[in-house]
């Protein structure tokens, strides 16, 4: 118990400091944001991964809380996911080649003699799904980080009750990681979490939450997967149904994500991750309440009621138009008429 308090407030100093120490030479090195108007570099990522491993491995050599094969081999492949998102961070990369890396890192990690081939197959496709999701949900200051520290929490205390030690310190580390980076990512953000940060978070609480629930029944568990992660579920949804609907394609970004509708609604930009986080703290509570089997399993079922009404009721929302600059000739002839 004290290590892990210990190792988490490790991790959130370290975090911090590494991300405001990166963000000059990320700066320098053209790693930012390209989707942003004014450039936020994206060291927060890369301070997240690193804080987050080098903590765990320390304790794990220093043979404090050790992680054993399992969890030292989830943390491997992480780490394999969030190198391919900083390749991604540098240059552009193609979308399957981010979904193909991550399926394999996924495959890797699946417990199969516990869930077998079947559910092993779903558990990692399942996996990929929420590991690309936190990189869609990188969209706003302080929404990845905030949504990625109520998972990792949640998937934590499952952990526990599975008396996963090693797995539970790991997530605490990677939580308090989250929070000394949002120290800086908070809105307006001075460091970004990146395609490195933002994989990295939705991989290792995904992967972890599979390895808690396997051998488990396949309908719960499904259930409990989906309420630690309903705020991305939620996310995705929206997005997939909104570009279909208007015939936009899938991977073209675009101003219709859960963050966006809700600015749209008047809510401020801190407003609306505070909104959110709590979305992710309810759907969190409600999947480890069932895990621990305080409530039944149907509990989930209000997560997923709850995050359809949000997606079909801002979906109505119509996406906000890109400005067009006008031509300076048609500048003049309005300066005409107006004059």
């Amino acid at each position: 118990m004290l290590y892990g308090i210990l190792a988490a407030t490790s991790a959130l100093l370290l975090a911090a400091v590494l991300a405001a120490l990166l963000r000059l030479p990320a700066l320098r090195l053209g790693i930012v944001d390209r989707r942003s108007r004014r450039p936020v570099p994206l060291s927060g990522g890369v301070a997240v991964v690193a804080a987050t491993c080098l903590v765990a491995v320390v304790g794990d050599w220093r043979e404090v809380t050790p992680l054993g094969p399992d969890v030292g081999r989830l943390l491997v492949a992480g780490g394999a996911v969030a190198l391919l998102g900083f390749v991604a961070d540098v240059r552009r990369v193609k979308a399957r080649f981010l979904v193909g890396g991550t399926a394999v890192a996924a495959a890797c990690v699946v417990p199969y003699q516990e869930t077998g081939v079947p559910a092993g197959l779903l558990a990692a496709g399942w996996i990929v799904f929420v590991t690309l999701g936190f990189k869609s949900l990188d969209h706003a200051d302080g929404l990845a980080g905030t949504v990625g520290v109520v998972t990792a929490f949640g998937a934590g205390a499952c952990a526990v009750a599975e008396v996963m030690d090693g797995l539970a310190v790991l997530l605490s580390v990677l939580a308090a990681a989250l929070t000394g980076f949002l120290m800086h990512n908070w809105h307006p953000a001075r460091v970004g979490l990146g395609a490195c940060g933002a994989l990295f978070t939705g991989f290792v609480p995904a992967s972890a939450a599979v390895t808690t629930r396997a051998g488990q029944e396949l309908g719960s568990g499904a259930g409990v997967l989906f309420a630690l992660t309903a705020v991305v579920a939620a996310d995705v949804a929206l997005v997939v149904l909104a570009r279909r609907l208007s015939g936009r394609p899938l991977l073209r970004a675009a101003p219709d994500h859960l963050a966006h509708r809700l600015r749209r609604l008047g809510l401020t930009a801190q407003g609306v991750i505070v909104l959110l986080g709590l979305g992710a703290f309810g759907g969190v509570l409600v999947g480890v309440l069932v895990h621990l089997g305080w409530i039944a399993g149907t509990g989930v079922l209000w997560v997923g009621g709850g995050a359809l009404i949000v997606v079909l009721g801002l979906l109505r929302l119509k996406p906000q138009q890109p400005q067009r600059v006008a031509s300076p000739q048609v500048t003049s002839q309005l300066r005409v008429r107006n004059g």
